[in-house]
C-alpha cells in the first residue's frame, strides 16, 4: 500500500511580523511552520535560533507560549521588544517622536560607516565602501547616544533599539548583510532615517527570551515542541576556512545594540569579535571529524538528541553542509519523521512530500529549503 503524507497541506495563515533583511529569514516558511505546530497540538514552543524573531513573533501572535533564544545580542533585543512588551503601541509614541527630534551629530558610527553621496558612488576617498550615507549615520550617532541618556527600562530600550534597527535597514546600501557593501549607493540610501513604532502588542502569555548557547539551554527548557533553524555551513567544497560567519554578516547590528565601539578589522570594518576563529559555530563547520562525518551534521544530531521535547521541527537548506542521506539518517535514528515540506526558492513553489525517503531523491536541487517534523522516540 502506498504511504501518504500524515498531514494535508492546507496552509495556516501567518500573522504579520516584521524584521530586518536577513539571509536566514523564514518569512516564506512561516505558514508551514505554524501548520506543523498546530497539527501536533503543541502549546509551548522553543525557537532555538530565533534570528530576527519572525517565527517567535508569529507563534506568539497565534497564541503559543514561546521560548525565544539566539546567541546574538541584537536578536535578544528583537525578542524582548516583540515578546515581553506589556504596553499598547501608542504608549511609545512620545519616545519615538523624541528620538526622531534629536539633532544629528558626528560620532563613532559616522566615522566608520558613514559615506558622502559622491554623485552615486559609495566608494570614499579612503577607497572603502560604506553601508549608509553620512546624513543617516549622523542621526544614528545622535539617536543611539540619546537612548543611553534616557536610561530606559529594558523593554522600552528594546523597543527603541528595534525601531532604530528597522529604520537603518530601510536606508542601507547593502545586499542584506554587512560583510560587504555596494559600490554604488542604493536608491533607498538617499532617504532619511526616521523611526517608527514597532508593531508591538501587549503580551498575554509568559514568554521567555534568552541569549544562550542552544546546547546549554535545551536541557533546562520544558516545552512541547522545538523549532531549530541552525546557521548551517555551506556545501561548497571550495569554501575557504576564512569564510564569513553569520555573526559577521550582522556585526553592525551587534554594534548598534551594544554601543561598545569595538576594535575593527577588514574592508567592511567588521568587529574583531566576529573573526572566524572567535565566532565559529559548530553548525557552520565545513570540516569533517575524525569519524569522517561533517561536524555540522554531528552538531545537529547532538542537538536533536539533547532536546527533551516530544516534537522537533528542523529547518534546513539544500545548500547546507549536510547531505540529504546523512540528514535523513540522523532524523530517523532519533524518532519518526511525520512530515517533510520543501520550498523551491527559484520558482517559489511549495510542495508536500511523503514521509518516506522520497525527499532525499531530489534534495540536491539548488535553493531548496526543507522543514522536517520529527516525533522524538521515547527515551
Amino acid at each position: 500500500m502506498t504511504q501518504r503524507p500524515l498531514f494535508d497541506h492546507l496552509i495556516v495563515d501567518a500573522p504579520p511580523t516584521e524584521g530586518i533583511k536577513y539571509a536566514g529569514s523564514k518569512l516564506k516558511l512561516l505558514p508551514h511552520i505554524l501548520q506543523m505546530v498546530e497539527k501536533v497540538g503543541a502549546k509551548t514552543v522553543l525557537d532555538g535560533f530565533s534570528g530576527t524573531t519572525r517565527v517567535s513573533q508569529a507563534l506568539a501572535r497565534q497564541g503559543y507560549t514561546v521560548v525565544c533564544n539566539d546567541i546574538a545580542a541584537w536578536s535578544k533585543v528583537f525578542g524582548t521588544c516583540y515578546l515581553l512588551n506589556q504596553k499598547k503601541r501608542a504608549e511609545y509614541q512620545s519616545l519615538i517622536e523624541h528620538l526622531n527630534a534629536v539633532p544629528p551629530m558626528d560620532g563613532w558610527f559616522t566615522e566608520h560607516y558613514g559615506g558622502q553621496p559622491n554623485d552615486g558612488c559609495a566608494v570614499q576617498r579612503d577607497g572603502r565602501k560604506k553601508p549608509w550615507q553620512i546624513h543617516n549615520t549622523r542621526k544614528l550617532d545622535a539617536i543611539r547616544q540619546e537612548i543611553e541618556v534616557l536610561a530606559l527600562d529594558p523593554v522600552s530600550k528594546a523597543v527603541a533599539l528595534t525601531s532604530l534597527m528597522l529604520a537603518l535597514d530601510r536606508v542601507d546600501s547593502t545586499l542584506g548583510h554587512f560583510a560587504a557593501y555596494l559600490k554604488d549607493w542604493s536608491p533607498r540610501s538617499y532617504g532619511d532615517l526616521v523611526l517608527d513604532i514597532p508593531r508591538v502588542v501587549p503580551a498575554s502569555l509568559p514568554h521567555q527570551v534568552f541569549q544562550r548557547d542552544i546546547l546549554d539551554l535545551v536541557p533546562q527548557v520544558a516545552v512541547d515542541l522545538a523549532y531549530f533553524d541552525p546557521p548551517y555551513g555551506s556545501n561548497n567544497e571550495k569554501m575557504p576556512p576564512s569564510r564569513v560567519r553569520y555573526a559577521a554578516y550582522y556585526h553592525l547590528w551587534t554594534s548598534v545594540v551594544l554601543f561598545d565601539q569595538p576594535a575593527l578589522f577588514g574592508k567592511a570594518k567588521r568587529r574583531c569579535d566576529t573573526a572566524d576563529p572567535v565566532a565559529a559555530s559548530a553548525f557552520e563547520e565545513f570540516r569533517r571529524s575524525d569519524r569522517g562525518r561533517f561536524k555540522a551534521v554531528e552538531a545537529i544530531e547532538q542537538l536533536i538528541a539533547a532536546t527533551p521535547t516530544r516534537w522537533t521541527i528542523l529547518s534546513y537548506s539544500s545548500g547546507g553542509r549536510a547531505t540529504a542521506q546523512e540528514l535523513d539518517d540522523v532524523l530517523r535514528r532519533h524518532g519518526r519523521l511525520l512530515d517533510v515540506v520543501a520550498l523551491e526558492y527559484k520558482r517559489n513553489v511549495m510542495a508536500g512530500m511523503k514521509w518516506t525517503h522520497e525527499w532525499t531523491c531530489d534534495a540536491v536541487e539548488a535553493n531548496r529549503e526543507f522543514l522536517f517534523l520529527l516525533e522524538k522516540r521515547a527515551a
